[in-house]
């Protein structure tokens, strides 16, 4: 089908600068090539995404100036892809119950041996005790086996890249980003599973998304290879930065889009001042 680019928001509040620039780059990329831009709507944390989120967005991306494919993948709306893929991968043997809490696992990484660095790696339990606490009604979370992963796949596990198109041939190493969730009771499945099933399935061939990800990429590589899906061609943009020399964030109410365009902000004059 060509090229297919995407941006994937999440409706957990609303857009601001660094959300635009993001955008723009993925929509000028997909000019560039002569392909698809593709939004797609990343809610699977209910706990967080709203439904006016997701209207506020669609709006601001309108008001930019970008248009894309309909219908627009919403993944509240397709678990089913989702818990098919987990199925898979669990009856490959590659993922395993945890039942520790995230105060649990960050003090296991806190007393891990020095070197080993921040990301968490476990273990199934045996058995007779993983039934017990099954039958006791105890929460836990599908996370991904790095080592029955390298078992799997073998040697080619150790030689996983991508390719980024500033960086160019990357080694992936999903060490970096340990045994990883990839589904729990609060959230059902998790980012990393949804996002590498949801590029598979809309043929995504380029991803341009911010630096804070590009770590991330490792693991996502690792599922593509597990799950027998392609990767696409990743570029990692600089994220914007704040008067305060700090990463525009949602969280540390950054100005958002509605604000500027309430003071009268124009499409084009932002989109000039990102440099669009």
């Amino acid at each position: 089908m060509g090229p297919a680019i995407r941006f994937a928001p999440s409706p957990t509040g609303l857009l601001h600068r660094g959300h635009a620039f993001s955008a723009l780059s993925a929509y000028q990329r997909a000019k560039d090539l002569g392909g698809r831009f593709v939004l797609r709507i990343e809610d699977i944390d209910q706990t967080r995404c709203r439904p006016a989120y997701t209207e506020a967005l669609l709006d601001d991306l309108a008001w930019l100036g970008l248009s894309w494919e309909q219908p627009v993948r919403i993944q509240s709306q397709h678990m089913a892809d989702y818990h098919a893929a987990l199925g898979q991968l669990r009856d490959l043997g590659l993922v395993y119950r945890c039942f520790k809490t995230r105060k649990a696992v960050a003090d296991d990484i806190g007393r891990a041996p020095h070197g080993l660095g921040l990301a968490y790696r476990g273990a199934p339990l045996a058995a007779a005790e993983e039934t017990a606490r099954i039958e006791a009604g105890e929460p836990y979370a599908w996370r991904l086996s790095l080592d029955a992963a390298k078992d799997y796949l073998g040697e080619p596990y150790d030689s996983l890249t991508f390719t980024d198109e500033v960086q160019g041939t990357v080694a992936a190493q999903p060490h970096l980003a340990g045994d990883v969730v990839l589904a729990r009771k609060d959230l059902g499945v998790a980012y990393h599973l949804a996002v590498v099933v949801d590029d598979g399935l809309q043929e995504i061939t380029h991803i341009v998304r911010g630096e804070d990800l590009f770590e991330a990429t490792g693991i996502q590589r690792l599922l593509q290879a597990l799950l027998g899906l392609p990767t696409p061609i990743y570029r990692h943009h600089p994220l914007l930065m704040g008067p305060d020399g700090k990463r525009l964030a949602k969280r540390d109410l950054a100005q958002t889009l509605q604000d500027l365009r309430r003071q009268g902000l124009s499409a084009e004059q932002l989109r000039a001042e990102l440099g669009f």
